[in-house]
């Protein structure tokens, strides 16, 4: 028997406070009714994407999946910290491998409603910022109010709860 979905997947982009901060949000998804996932993407083993890696190896088989798993939730909420001012390799790689398998890799983004957050030492704002842009150029619905926060501010139950109800108010992808 097939799993069923979640309504909410939870995707994490390091495996320290980005990841409880995923908990959190699942946890709040939970608890307005929504079946919910935390993806851990350090947790997936990737090869480093470079066209040399694809033209001599291929698409890695885990691509399959993780993307069988993307395109299966309706709404995601992505947890990053900040890396050098813009988005966490984990992250970018698993898009750059996400972007060169199947004929529609947008069709894992186009009309998707997703939230963005980070827990950041470096404030937060560069990787927002950089996430905004680059899944609204993939199609996403990137819901306008995102969250930061870090060890001096943590994220806030309130602002946790008003994330997840602005994206279950959003109307979900057609699966």
């Amino acid at each position: 028997m097939t799993p069923t979905p979640p309504d909410l997947l939870v995707i994490s982009a390091s495996n320290g406070e980005n990841l409880k901060l995923a908990g959190r949000f699942a946890a709040c998804g939970r608890s307005r009714g929504l079946t919910t996932e935390v993806l851990d993407l350090t947790e997936e083993s990737l090869p480093l994407f470079t066209p040399r890696q694809l033209a001599a190896a291929g698409v890695p088989v885990t691509i399959a999946a993780l993307a069988d798993r993307l395109l299966a939730a309706p709404r995601w909420v992505i947890c990053a910290p900040e890396y050098n001012g813009s988005i966490p390799p984990v992250l970018t790689n698993a898009i750059a491998w996400l972007s060169v398998q199947g004929e529609d890799f947008r069709s894992l983004f186009n009309g998707r409603p997703i939230v963005i957050a980070s827990h950041s030492g470096g404030g937060g704002f560069a990787v927002l910022t950089a996430m905004r842009i680059q899944l609204a150029h993939l199609g996403a619905h990137v819901v306008g109010r995102q969250l930061i926060s870090n060890s001096s501010r943590p994220a806030r139950d309130e602002s946790i709860e008003d994330l997840v109800d602005r994206l279950r108010q959003l109307e979900p992808i057609q699966l």
